[in-house]
């Protein structure tokens, strides 16, 4: 009996990994109290680039209350922010898999403690260690799908990831409070011989197997693998050659080929429906409704109005993005000024002629129709927009989300939609 109680999982025999210990675990636990703090913040800022206070069309999680406490209008400077935010996030997100998946190696002996729950601190400590490793999976799960552009997951991203976010960091945060001053302890004692008693003992094998690594040397092999990942994610942030480097990360959709429209997409005009004969020059009209009533616009119409440049990368949610592309259009406040607002613009209701996805109607708060360098453009790179890039004409706002840059406009509404 005694035999077969120590082959299985609540045994502390039955773990026989001499790596496991506290202060293995509190290292990996330190770097993710940091690492997580930052992917959870640079989740929200994403959020908050949507701006989904401003219309229902940005908001993907309608019912989330209380959630939204913080969400402020997002600023069009620096023009490289949400290019910055979002990279930090998906390429943090990639790098932190190794060390996550040691941590939960690492600890996995606790799962299976008996009894259950020994005190209410304890129950507190169990319950929040569950969530704390269901949301972690989930999160990371749903994540590196959303960046490799598989979305097999049920139901939308957006909802999934925001709200998963919210109970996976309560429970990080209670876990947290409850394990971070044991961890600092065992972190300032790892060159003591001895390790500390400590609830963490159980991690310790009463009858471990012989060391074929040290413990230094399995945080070396972890940190090794995560600057692996990083090396090979990176790149798509970065932009230029560097792209190339980024092996295990997506660089867009479909091959842009080369010349001044040879830079990455994520929606080709096949893929959203768009045909070539709504685009046409001698059939596409540009409306434009505002304060005084309706324009309508040819593309020859667009380029006799005032053109400006402008530098801007376009940045998406699964973390790549371009480097500066050179962008030549009408400026969208003077797009407002034609339709009787002179003064500040309002905010705009933007309207593609693609046939289906979740941002075909996007809208842009005033600060962003104000800015100088928020345009409809016309051209890239010294050239007319290609179909892909979304020609005629699509929107280009410093900043903004990849989906906000809305392609082949088709309608342009100018008012206050809060």
């Amino acid at each position: 009996m005694r035999d077969l109680t120590a082959r299985l999982p609540t045994s502390p025999g039955f773990w026989r990994s001499p790596l496991r210990g506290p202060r293995f675990t509190s290292v990996l636990g330190l770097v993710l109290l940091v690492g997580i703090t930052v992917l959870f913040v640079t989740g929200l800022l994403s959020y908050a680039a949507y701006n989904p206070g401003l219309s229902p069309l940005n908001d993907k999680t309608p019912d989330k209350g209380l959630l939204g406490f913080y969400l402020f209008a997002w600023p069009t400077s620096p023009h490289w922010l949400y290019r910055l935010t979002q990279g930090v996030h998906v390429t943090l997100g990639i790098t932190l898999v190794p060390v996550l998946l040691a941590k939960l190696w690492s600890v996995v002996p606790k799962l299976f403690t008996l009894p259950p729950v020994r005190s209410l601190a304890h129950g507190l400590e169990r319950l929040s260690l569950l969530l704390l490793v269901g949301g972690a999976l989930f999160e990371f799960a749903t994540g590196v799908l959303n960046v490799q552009l598989d979305y097999v997951f049920p139901g939308s991203f957006y909802p999934l990831h925001f709200y998963g976010a919210w109970v996976f960091f309560a429970a990080f945060l209670t876990h947290a409070a409850l394990k971070t001053p044991a961890a600092v302890r065992n972190v300032r004692h790892m060159r003591q011989q001895r390790e500390r008693p400590a609830a963490e003992e159980e991690l310790v094998s009463p009858r471990p197997d012989p060391a074929t690594v040290s413990r230094r040397g399995a945080l070396w092999f972890v940190g090794g693998g995560s600057l692996l990942l990083f090396g090979t994610t990176a790149g798509q942030s970065l932009g230029g050659p560097l792209r190339r480097t980024a092996l295990l990360a997506p660089h867009g959709g479909a091959d842009p080929g080369s010349g001044p429209n040879g830079f990455q997409i994520n929606k080709t005009a096949a893929y959203a429906g768009v045909d070539a004969r709504e685009t046409d020059d001698g059939v596409w009209r540009l409306v434009v409704v505002g304060r005084t009533g309706t324009v309508r616009l040819s593309r020859h119409d667009l380029l006799q109005l005032p053109l400006h440049s402008a530098a801007l990368p376009i940045a998406c949610v699964e973390g790549w993005s371009t480097s500066d592309q050179w962008w030549r259009g009408v400026r969208l406040r003077d797009l407002a000024r034609l339709v009787g607002h002179d003064g500040d613009p309002p905010d705009l209701l933007v309207e593609s002629l693609q046939r289906h996805g979740a941002f075909r109607r996007a809208a842009l708060r005033a600060n962003q129709v104000a800015d100088p360098d928020s345009l409809l453009a016309l051209q890239v790179n010294g050239e007319d927009l290609s179909p892909d890039h979304g020609y005629p004409a699509r929107v280009i706002v410093p900043a903004a989300p990849g989906v906000l840059n809305t392609k082949w406009v088709a309608r342009m509404t100018f008012g206050d939609l809060r």
